[in-house]
């Protein structure tokens, strides 16, 4: 599922307007550019490329913005196989612009909206394939 970039809609809220607009017509590939729409605040379209630079097929792959609302992203996705599915873990790096004021408003605006859309990610994975109970 997650090898599909077709698949990021799926868990992207909708409010994100999140249109992929070339890149996403083959699985996963070291190389691979990646073009779309979002609108992650305020109502605001931005146009976002991600390259995704490593792939080891069902276990790990990482995504760099190359142009979009970010000074720098670097998201790194770790699947794990365990007994009745697959544990995702992932881990990004990120900078915003705007200096001081980026700065000022990160607590308040971009880290809370970054966590409610990978908790609505989770929830729709749950939704799609279940909740793995330890």
């Amino acid at each position: 599922f997650l090898s599909n970039p077709k698949n990021l809609k799926i868990i992207t809220p909708d409010y994100m307007g999140f249109i992929i607009e070339s890149g996403a017509d083959r699985p996963l590939f070291a190389g691979q550019i990646i073009q779309y729409i979002v609108t992650p605040v305020l109502g605001i379209k931005t146009k976002w490329v991600s390259e995704i630079t490593h792939v080891t097929d069902k276990k790990y792959f990482v995504d760099e913005q190359r142009y979009g609302p970010y000074s720098m992203w670097h998201h790194k996705h770790f699947l794990k196989e365990i007994d009745g599915g697959v544990e995702i873990e992932d881990v990004i790096d990120y900078k915003i612009p705007l200096g001081f004021i980026g700065q000022l408003v990160h607590p308040f605006l971009v880290k809370p909206k970054l966590e409610e859309i990978f908790e609505y990610r989770r929830m729709k994975l749950i939704e799609l394939f279940g909740e793995f109970k330890k």
